[in-house]
C-alpha cells in the first residue's frame, strides 16, 4: 500500500472520529438541557391548575381525625334503608312545581332535607344520588324546575323564578307529617348551589326554618353575571348566609368555579359562620354521579365521604333544632 493510500485513509479515520466527538457531545449537551427542561417541568404547578395546595383544608384542620379509627380501629356504620320515590308537586303563586319525594318505606318520621339539582335537573344520573341521600334515614324534596317549565336541561341564562320555587319548596317541606321537628336541611349541586344560596338569603328562610347548608361544587355567582364576576366574585349573598355551610369541590375542578367558593368559605369563616371546605384530591366535578363507563375509583370514593359526610352533617344539626 502506498504511503499517500495510507496517509489518505488515517485522514478519514481521524475525520470520523472528529465528527462522532462533535456528535456524542452535541447529544450530551442536548440530553442535558431536556434533563433540566423536565425535571422544572415536573417540580412546577401544572398551568391549568392554579389554585392547587399540597395542604388542602382539611388536612391543615384535620377535621377528618376520628381517634375511634386510629387507635381502635372502629368504622363508622352509615344508616341504610330502603327508599321509595313518588312524583308530587306544590304551588308557588299559581305556578304548581313538580318535585320528586323519596324517603325511607319504613315507618316513620324522618329528618327533612330539600334537595336542588343544577343545570343538569333531574334525571337517570341524578335522581339516583338523591335516593342515595335518602336512604341515611331522610325525607328529601327534590323540586324539579326543567320538567315544571318543560324545559331542556342544560340552560345557559338562570331563571330567577326557581329561586323563589325553592324557597317555597321549603315550605312544602316542612308541612309534612312525615318529618321530624320544625326546620329542614338544603342540600344542592352546581347551579342548585346558587338557587339554594337565594332561597335562603334572598327569600330570607334561613331565619326560622333552614338549620344548614350543604353543597357539591356550587355556582357561587349568579350565572347571568358578568365573566368577570364569574372568575373573581363569589356571589354578594355570601354575605349574608348564617347557617353553618358543608362544600365540596373536586381537585380538578374549573378554576373559575372554585376560586370563588375558596373566598367565599373564607368570607363565611371571617364573619363567623361555621363553614368547612373539602377538596377530593384526584377527581373534578360531577364525582357524585358520573356514570360507569367514565367512573373512577377515586370518584367513587368521594362520592361515597361526601355522602356519609352529609348525613352526619345534617343530621348533626337539625337534631339540635
Amino acid at each position: 500500500m502506498s504511503v499517500k493510500l495510507l496517509s489518505f485513509k488515517v485522514g478519514i479515520i481521524k475525520n470520523i472520529h472528529s465528527f462522532i466527538s462533535i456528535f456524542n457531545m452535541k447529544y450530551i449537551f442536548s440530553f442535558f438541557i431536556l434533563l433540566v427542561i423536565s425535571s422544572w417541568s415536573w417540580s412546577a404547578p401544572h398551568p391549568s391548575k392554579p389554585w392547587i395546595d399540597i395542604n388542602y383544608p382539611q388536612d391543615k384542620e384535620k377535621l377528618w381525625w376520628n381517634d375511634a379509627w386510629w387507635k381502635e380501629g372502629q368504622l363508622t356504620v352509615p344508616e341504610n334503608y330502603e327508599i321509595s320515590m313518588e312524583e308530587v308537586s306544590y304551588m308557588d303563586d299559581g305556578i304548581e312545581v313538580e318535585a320528586y319525594l323519596f324517603k325511607p318505606t319504613k315507618p316513620g318520621k324522618y329528618l327533612p332535607i330539600l334537595f336542588q339539582h343544577g343545570r343538569r335537573g333531574l334525571g337517570a344520573w341524578t335522581l339516583p344520588r338523591v335516593k342515595r341521600l335518602a336512604a341515611r334515614g331522610f325525607v328529601v324534596l327534590a323540586p324539579d324546575m326543567f320538567g315544571t317549565y318543560m324545559k331542556s336541561a342544560f340552560p345557559i341564562e338562570h331563571d330567577y323564578i326557581y329561586d323563589q320555587h325553592v324557597a317555597k319548596g321549603v315550605d312544602a317541606l316542612l308541612q309534612r307529617d312525615d318529618i321530624v321537628g320544625n326546620k329542614a336541611c338544603v342540600v344542592s349541586h352546581t347551579r342548585g348551589g346558587y338557587m339554594a344560596l337565594k332561597a335562603l338569603v334572598t327569600y330570607k328562610q334561613q331565619e326560622e326554618k333552614v338549620a344548614c347548608y350543604v353543597s357539591y361544587y356550587p355556582h357561587w355567582q349568579d350565572p347571568n353575571a358578568s365573566e368577570v364576576k364569574q372568575v373573581y366574585q363569589y356571589a354578594p349573598e355570601l354575605n349574608e348566609l348564617n347557617v353553618p355551610t358543608l362544600i365540596f369541590v373536586g381537585e380538578h375542578d374549573q378554576y373559575q368555579r372554585i376560586r370563588p367558593i375558596i373566598a367565599g368559605i373564607d368570607v363565611l369563616k371571617g364573619r363567623g359562620v361555621e363553614a368547612e371546605l373539602i377538596i377530593y384530591p384526584g377527581v373534578g366535578r360531577g364525582f357524585d354521579f358520573r356514570p360507569t363507563h367514565v367512573r373512577t375509583f377515586a370518584d367513587d370514593l368521594a362520592a361515597k365521604d361526601a355522602n356519609q359526610r352529609t348525613a352526619a352533617f345534617v343530621r348533626q344539626y337539625l337534631m339540635q333544632k
